[in-house]
Formats: C-alpha cells, sequence, structure tokens
C-alpha cells in the first residue's frame, strides 16, 4: 500500500463490472487493467510496485502497458494543492482510476471540478497524526448541587432499594442519607445500581444488628477501580483543493510548465515511443528489467549516476538530450 493518501483512488462513477471491460486494449495491457482494477483503493501504483507483485510480467512491460491504459482513458495522475485550515500549503499527486473508459475532455473536467473539494481526513498527506495536540480529557458527569433534594439522587434511591431487595439490611433514611456520597462514587466510576445492590447484600451473616455500619464497611471495601481515562486525539484539520492540475505519469511534470496529452509530457511520451519501437524491433525485452533495478549479487551495492545514464539511454534512441525544467 502506498502512503496515507496516496495510491489508487477511485474516479468514481462507474458502470458495472461487465466482460468486455478492457476489450479495447490490447491482452497485455488488458491484463493488468483487470488487476489494477481488482487492487485496493490506496495501493502504490508505480509501475515497479506492480510488476513485483504481478505474476506474468516485468517492470518495462508493466511500464508500456500503463502508459497505454492511461491513453485509453482509465488513469488519470492530477497535482492537487492543498490548503489545510492552519493555512499550511502543499501540492500532493494523486493516481485516479476509472474501470470505466473516459475521454481527455472528461478528465480535463474531473481535474476542474476538484477545485473547492473537502479532503477527507484518511486521505490528507503529510499532516502529522502523532504531534497533533490531544483534547482536554473528558470531564466526568456533573455531581448534583450540595442544595438539590438528597432522596431524588440516584445514588440515594440505590441504596433505598436494598432495603426491598435484602430485608436484613433495611437502612435508614439517616443511613440512605449518610451512604450516599459513597454510592454516587461507585456509580462515577461505572457501577450500577444493581452492582451496589449486591456488593452490599451478598454473603450476609444471619444477623445483621448495624445495616448502616456494614453497608458502609462493604461500600467502602469493594469500591470498584476507578474507569480510565481515555485520552482522545483531536479532530484531524480540515483542508482543501485549492488548484489541480493535470501530472505527467511518468516524471511527475504538470501542466504548469509542459503540455501533458494523454497523461504524459511531451519528452517522456518520445522515450515512451523509442521504447515501444526498441521493443517491436526485437531490440528490448518486454519482461526486460535494466541493471540498475537489480541488486549485485554480491550485495555491494553501486551508486549509479542516474541522470548520466537517463542520458545515455535517450541518446542510443536517437533523441535530444532533456532540457531542465524550473518550476
Amino acid at each position: 500500500m502506498a502512503n496515507s493518501g496516496y495510491g489508487k483512488r477511485l474516479a468514481g462513477d462507474e458502470d458495472p463490472h461487465a466482460d468486455p471491460d478492457f476489450a479495447h486494449l490490447l491482452p497485455r495491457d488488458a491484463e493488468i487493467a483487470v488487476f489494477i482494477d481488482h487492487l485496493d483503493s490506496g495501493h502504490a501504483m508505480g509501475h515497479k510496485v506492480i510488476a513485483a507483485e504481478h505474476p506474468r510480467y516485468g517492470q518495462q512491460a508493466t511500464r508500456s502497458s500503463l502508459t497505454r491504459i492511461t491513453e485509453a482513458g482509465h488513469l488519470r495522475w492530477i497535482k492537487e494543492h492543498i490548503t489545510v485550515e492552519d493555512n499550511t500549503m502543499r501540492w500532493v499527486t494523486r493516481t485516479y482510476w476509472s474501470r470505466t473508459r473516459r475521454s481527455a475532455a472528461w478528465w480535463a473536467e474531473f481535474a476542474r471540478q476538484r477545485n473547492g473539494r473537502i479532503v477527507p481526513g484518511d486521505l490528507r498527506p503529510g499532516l502529522a497524526r502523532t504531534d497533533e495536540p490531544e483534547l482536554p480529557e473528558p470531564e466526568p458527569e456533573p455531581r448534583p448541587e450540595a442544595g438539590a433534594d438528597p432522596e431524588s439522587r440516584t445514588s440515594y434511591l440505590a441504596l433505598a432499594a436494598i432495603r426491598d431487595a435484602e430485608p436484613r439490611m433495611r437502612l435508614s433514611e439517616a443511613d440512605c442519607r449518610s451512604l450516599a456520597s459513597l454510592a454516587e462514587e461507585w456509580l462515577t466510576r461505572g457501577a450500577t445500581p444493581q452492582d451496589i445492590t449486591r456488593a452490599v447484600t451478598d454473603g450476609l451473616p444471619a444477623t445483621v444488628n448495624n445495616p448502616g455500619g456494614l453497608a458502609r464497611n462493604r461500600l467502602e471495601n469493594r469500591m470498584p477501580p476507578k474507569k480510565a481515562k481515555i485520552r482522545q486525539k483531536a479532530a484531524p484539520r480540515r483542508a482543501r483543493v485549492t488548484r489541480a492540475v493535470m501530472a505527467c505519469m511518468s516524471c511527475d511534470a504538470d501542466e504548469r510548465t509542459t503540455e501533458i496529452r494523454g497523461g504524459m509530457c511531451s519528452e517522456c511520451r518520445a522515450e515512451y515511443d523509442a521504447a515501444v519501437a526498441a521493443e517491436e524491433a526485437g531490440l528490448l525485452d518486454a519482461g526486460y528489467v535494466p541493471d540498475t533495478f537489480l541488486a549485485p549479487p554480491d550485495a555491494v551495492y553501486e551508486v549509479v549516476d542516474v541522470p548520466r545514464r537517463a542520458a545515455e539511454v535517450r541518446a542510443a534512441a536517437g533523441l535530444p538530450p532533456r532540457a531542465e525544467r524550473a518550476l
């Protein structure tokens, strides 16, 4: 699974499952689309992760299929600018999946409608949960005021009911009044009036000479433990999407700096077209995994200059050097 807030998210308003859902795709692409469709929401959507879990295809094949699935209208990467109610802001890249095939115009409208949306608390990445302030501990229910009629209190009534349950424990009104504070503490700790009756009457001797004294002794010695106080987390802060733009599925560039067509920028599309041409010419196996993705047998790892390696691959494919982007 991806980090909280990232990964597969449903675009919504989909058609029911049907056999021809992905009939318009090539067989390999359709198989990977079915695989993705059955992934849980929140699952990581990078081609390396999917290839690691798919039993039949490697990274290069999965990446190519993801590109065609995106072009077909099932996948889009959208960058959303999130503004939290504490005025902190961040850009977040979301991955949206639609079993139903969507047009480019539909996805553009979908991104536009993201503006102003409230982001659910369980899908907001980057917000610290462990550092959030805790709410004050819940206060116990207020006790009756000193001037209130003691005979109307639940604690007093619980004691008075003992007389009906056990004739040997005929507590007087004075007993009930003096013991009411003890019974009230029992109730505060989660006991019921029936619990108080059982504590006072269970295992009585044959003769009880001082019901009030015996009741006090039992209420004090059999007092239940205090309930553990629950410290509650603060409610998640509200966040709102204040801008949404299409992003490239490969390099994460977005339409603020480059044209995004079919879910890809022009440079990544050129690299993809060159890789497809090499695969069709038999120069690149569909299950090929670059050496930089494999661990050396002796577990001694080599530091790879990724930009230089990428430049070599582009040169081998006859592509011009990649220009630097400035945000």
